[in-house]
């Protein structure tokens, strides 16, 4: 499976141009609304806010391209609130995503 910020990377490439700033804040933007979902769906005790989380997180992710982190949240919503497994996946996709210089 191809490393998660390079599809990110790439689709934020094309979207800021030579814009290294504006590169930089919209990549930081992506993580920090990732990690919300994240967070939200390691809260979630009930089928509704863990599917909320979930499909959320799965909209992000598919409006960047990010197909790992896509079939992630996909796993998400076929499992249960509260999945260790999954959670413990998404967010070890999320902190290999390393801050760009």
């Amino acid at each position: 499976m191809a490393y998660l910020g390079d599809a990110i990377d790439a689709h934020l490439a094309v979207a800021t141009g030579d814009d290294a700033e504006l590169f930089r804040e919209l990549r930081a933007a992506f993580v920090e609304s990732a990690r919300r979902q994240l967070d939200l769906l390691g809260r979630s005790r009930c089928d509704g806010n863990w599917e909320m989380a979930a499909m959320r997180l799965k909209s992000l992710a598919a409006t960047f391209h990010a197909d790992e982190l896509i079939a992630l949240a996909d796993h998400a919503l076929r499992g249960a609130p509260g999945e260790p497994t999954v959670l413990r996946q998404i967010a070890a996709a999320l902190d290999s995503i390393e801050p760009t210089g």
